[in-house]
């Protein structure tokens, strides 16, 4: 198994409602990403996917989406409020570490769907940490194999 993994940093505010505590209130975070890429072979060239292209994907999208900005749940009083006035994301559900390392996966594969050989390469996991000691992992389900014909 080979892997890449690219990092990026962005600046996000969020709050969970749902959640009693000091979380309720809006408040910001440096967050990071990895996300990892894998390959079961490498190529005649060598190179699971070019970091470059996945690079200025994957930044590009969380620069335009996330990057100073509130990161809201759709159930969130406050997304008409806040969405006057700045750059919102909404979410399904709560903003949750575990939430938005998925939503990061699900993003990276559909942003790199054009440039991976699905059969070859992958996203196999992607990290969001929101402070130096919160961090969350997420795996994309297992797929299942079918069973062997007669």
């Amino acid at each position: 198994m080979h892997s890449i993994t690219v990092r990026h940093n962005f600046e996000t505010a969020h709050r969970l409602p749902h959640l009693p505590g000091k979380c309720e209130s809006l408040h910001g975070h440096s967050w990071w990403a990895a996300v990892t890429l894998c390959a079961s072979e490498l190529p005649e060239d060598k190179v699971v996917v070019d970091f470059g292209t996945v690079k200025r994907l994957l930044r590009g999208w969380i620069d335009h989406h996330l990057d100073h900005g509130v990161l809201l749940g759709d159930g969130d009083p406050l997304v008409p409020v806040l969405a006057d006035h700045g750059k919102v994301f909404v979410m399904a559900g709560w903003p949750t570490v575990e939430a938005v390392a998925e939503l990061l996966g699900e993003v990276a594969g559909k942003l790199l769907s054009g440039i991976l050989d699905t059969d070859e390469v992958h996203v196999a996991e992607v990290t969001v940490t929101e402070t130096h000691l919160n961090q969350a992992m997420w795996r994309p389900p297992a797929t299942p194999v079918p069973e062997a014909g007669p």
